[in-house]
């Protein structure tokens, strides 16, 4: 059942995505430290961030990560302003939007971006988009 609705919400999140208006030019507050970081289909792992002047990299610690096409997006909850995670799609990206940095792999390395969602439509108490989330931070 929960692999039904990770995969409704990763349908969800390019939906909004795609509208441009959830969009961020910046990377959120709090995407620090070690955040839960989930490949659409899969299970959630761990990301390690690394901070510039002018840009995130995440360090993605986990199995299954795709080699090009794909894309990161880091999700804010739009009635909070609080960072939650970061989803990767194995799809190709957005040209010309803001990207905020990169997540990589030993193999690959994919572009960063941010938006606001609203956080219920995508999670929820049954089944939380990074569940083992716990254990990943």
């Amino acid at each position: 059942m929960c692999g039904l609705a990770t995969m409704v919400a990763g349908t969800t999140i390019l939906d909004q995505f795609q509208g441009r208006t959830t969009v961020m030019d910046h990377a959120p507050p709090g995407l620090q430290g070690t955040v839960a970081a989930r490949i659409i289909g899969r299970g959630t792992a761990k990301a390690m961030v690394a901070r510039t002047d002018s840009t995130i990299s995440l360090g993605f610690e986990g199995e299954g990560f795709p080699q090009i096409p794909g894309f990161a997006v880091a999700l804010v909850d739009d009635s909070s302003e609080v960072f939650r995670g970061v989803v990767v799609f194995e799809t190709n990206g957005p040209a010309d939007y803001p990207q905020i940095g990169t997540i990589s792999s030993a193999t690959s390395s994919l572009p960063l971006y941010a938006m606001r969602i609203t956080w219920s439509r995508v999670s929820n108490a049954k089944c939380p988009l990074f569940a083992g989330a716990d254990s990943a931070r």
